[in-house]
């Protein structure tokens, strides 16, 4: 359902800035990832997540994990159905998003604002559905925009009087 950002003349040049902008989360990854081989895991280049996905990554309760441009992902492929986070929890009632495009929200999270990305995710709440990151990733998993997760227009002017 989502679409790459549009092509321009910068959009090589702020994909490689975003990529070398999280390389210390992503040598996490490589290194989470490279451990996953060891008792399985495999390697698969991901060009619309920007990502290098490690599928039967062995350890967590399932699902996927962003670390930077890596996936760690327990299942067998990515474009998977999977509930949002507040559909989860049940707060409400909403359709199916595709896994993948969940974790390509945090990819691109974390090329935005790289080592700054995983103290701002604690901050906000860690893995859970208070957590402005997931709610902004299922977002953007169900309508392909969104991503960011602050408002990014202004708060409405308040008339006194």
């Amino acid at each position: 359902m989502s679409q790459p950002p549009p092509a321009g003349p910068g959009r090589a040049l702020l994909l490689a800035a975003g990529i070398a902008w999280t390389l210390p989360n992503t040598l996490l990854g490589l290194c989470a990832g490279a451990a996953g081989m060891l008792a399985g895991a495999r390697p698969a280049l991901d060009r619309r997540a920007w990502a290098l996905v490690f599928h039967r990554w062995p350890w967590g309760p399932g699902g996927a994990m962003t670390l930077g441009n890596v996936i760690l992902h327990t299942g067998e492929q990515l474009d998977v159905a999977c509930s949002t986070y507040a559909h989860r929890a049940g707060l409400c009632s909403e359709p199916g998003i595709v896994l993948c495009d969940h974790e390509r929200a945090h990819v691109l999270q974390y090329m935005a604002l790289g080592p700054l990305f995983l103290p701002l995710y604690l901050l906000c709440g860690g893995i859970s559905v208070r957590n402005r990151f997931e709610r902004a990733a299922d977002r953007y998993a169900g309508t392909g925009r969104g991503w960011w997760p602050w408002p990014c227009d202004p708060p409405p002017v308040r008339r006194t009087g």
